[in-house]
């Protein structure tokens, strides 16, 4: 048995990580952990960052990332570069493998994805859409409270701060004429893979709250690391009601 098959429960970690023939001590499993749920919260990391937000030497990072790496938990790759290369090899940073994000999740993927796919066979694929788009603004309700309660200047921070509430890990930063709305995590991004108009959706409802054309970078569900969304620097225009965003096609790029 791998590693990550022994660490879902209740969507906590448990026994990440633990390696094959010996008990670990409590003190390194639960540090092991937390390598992995740093690197869920903030997305692909390297080891001085994962050093510096744990407060632990590099060497001892390096340590629990080979455990990790060798129970498939976590992977290794050259950090993406947004914007101009300098010069010198791009960092290596560290990322979860589909195998580490479902140590995160409880979830019911084969359930969600028969579902669409019943949805699918017995509506057309037009169902699926139409549900997506519900699915999303209902959610949406809070996430424009909590637009309409930030600056402009503040709005997609305020969102990113309300997608972590709802398990996306979500960071908002600075960008060459705009912003990058970052989703570390995604809940659903098996099931996203089968059926992007998941991703869709979600697009459209980012542009409808933000009052803006969006774009979509990247996305767990396709292999990358982060989901990552282009804000363009546009803040004379208030959001647009989440009502009408199912008729929204503002932003709207395949997952």
């Amino acid at each position: 048995m791998s590693g990550s098959e022994e660490l879902r429960n209740n969507g906590v970690v448990k026994n990440v990580g633990e390696a094959p023939q010996e008990e670990l001590a409590t003190g390194e499993r639960s540090t092991r952990n937390r390598v992995a749920r740093s690197i869920l919260d903030h997305g692909p990391s390297t080891v001085a960052d994962l050093a510096a937000r744990l407060g632990l030497t590099q060497a001892a990072v390096r340590r629990h990332l080979d455990t990790l790496a060798h129970e498939n938990v976590v992977e290794s790759r050259e950090q993406r570069i947004y914007g101009a290369r300098t010069r010198g090899r791009p960092a290596k940073v560290f990322a979860l493998t589909d195998c580490g994000r479902d140590a995160f999740d409880q979830s019911y993927d084969k359930l969600a994805a028969d579902a669409l796919r019943w949805i699918s066979e017995r509506h057309g694929e037009g169902a699926v859409v139409e549900f997506a788009r519900e699915r999303m603004a209902a959610q949406a309700i809070a996430y424009r409270k909590a637009i309409e309660a930030a600056p402009p200047e503040r709005r997609t921070e305020a969102l990113a701060k309300a997608l972590t509430a709802d398990g996306y890990a979500a960071t908002a930063r600075t960008a060459p004429v705009g912003e990058q709305l970052c989703q570390h995590h995604c809940p659903v991004a098996h099931v996203a893979e089968q059926y992007p108009q998941l991703c869709e959706a979600e697009t459209e409802i980012f542009s409808a709250l933000l009052g803006t054309h969006v774009q979509r970078l990247a996305t767990i569900a396709h292999g990358d690391g982060v989901c990552t969304t282009f804000i363009p620097r546009n803040t004379s225009q208030p959001p647009e009601s989440t009502d009408n965003a199912s008729a929204s096609t503002a932003g709207r790029n395949p997952a």
